[in-house]
């Protein structure tokens, strides 16, 4: 390949973040191959102007970076380690560049697994939920050696509009869970108060608006309070999802010693709601949850 051009970016995992993401970056110029498990997905890249493949070990081969955008840790050490996996298919010299959330050891464990086959790893999750990707605005937390992040940031300032590297293998997926704990704590508490205000007879617009004004301001109350208020939870990101990344936070602080009672209390809410199988839903759902432990369930605004 001449130096000059851009290598081809492989984009595994579609969805609602990773189709996205994929978008824009062959709207920015770059040669995108992806592959998705539900071919929907793929073709809705193809017509964006990108490339379809078949499995991931094709979007990888001849690629010179591997982004995986994928719901869990096992889903990404398949997808790296597996017999036709990305560290096997790979050349050396690759880039992989991970947006998922997973645990912080099991990064560590794929940056040295790719070490071993001549593939750059970084832990890159992103924040920002669907209006994030599709706008190109995400927040991206990296981790890994400082020429690999250097190497991945062409690529993840497309996406992303805050790109910060913030520290060795692992580290981007520690400071993820630490985002995943105040937003789960964050959306809890702004149904607490929707709920609460509502009760009291206060519309709930107008508080919001001056509640965004102040101290209680927060991205949390700009972006979900308007579909709280309606009762829409079509997902932007599932429960099932911040389920899952809050077991990620509580096994990681039980490991260090840290104490987040807080968080575990909202772990466990959140885990109710799944478990009466609402995982289907966004989170910002909790509402539901704070609407039944209050007796007001489906009294609205």
């Amino acid at each position: 390949m001449n130096p000059a051009e851009k290598p081809t970016v492989a984009v595994i995992g579609l969805g609602i973040m990773g189709g996205p993401m994929a978008a824009n970056l062959v709207a920015a110029g770059h040669d995108v191959v992806g592959y998705n498990r539900s071919r929907p997905a793929v073709d809705r890249l193809v017509e964006a102007g990108g490339r379809a493949a078949d499995s991931a070990a094709e979007a990888v081969r001849g690629a010179g970076v591997v982004i995986t955008m994928v719901p869990d840790s096992p889903d990404v050490e398949a997808l790296a380690l597996g017999e036709d996996g990305i560290y096997a298919t790979a050349g050396r010299g690759t880039l992989h560049i991970d947006c998922s959330t997973i645990r912080p050891d099991v990064a560590r464990r794929l940056a040295a697994a790719g070490a071993e086959h001549g593939v750059r790893v970084v832990d890159a999750p992103v924040s920002g939920g669907e209006a994030g990707a599709v706008e190109g605005t995400l927040s991206i937390m990296v981790g890994g050696e400082e020429a690999d992040v250097e190497a991945a940031r062409p690529y993840l300032d497309v996406v992303g509009s805050t790109v910060v590297h913030v520290g060795p293998a692992g580290a981007g997926q520690t400071v993820k869970a630490a985002n995943q704990l105040i937003v789960a704590g964050n959306i809890q508490l702004v149904a607490e108060a929707l709920v609460f205000l509502e009760a009291h007879g206060v519309d709930t617009e107008s508080a919001s608006a001056v509640l965004a004004g102040g101290l209680a301001g927060s991205a949390v109350l700009d972006r979900k309070a308007p579909g709280m208020r309606a009762r829409e939870f079509a997902p932007g990101f599932r429960i099932d999802l911040h389920h899952k990344d809050l077991g990620i936070v509580t096994a990681a602080a039980r490991e260090a010693g840290v104490a987040i009672p807080l968080g575990a209390h909202v772990a466990q809410l959140v885990g109710a709601l799944r478990a009466q199988g609402h995982g289907g839903l966004d989170h910002s759902a909790l509402l539901v949850l704070v609407e039944q432990l209050s007796g007001r369930a489906g009294t609205g605004d």
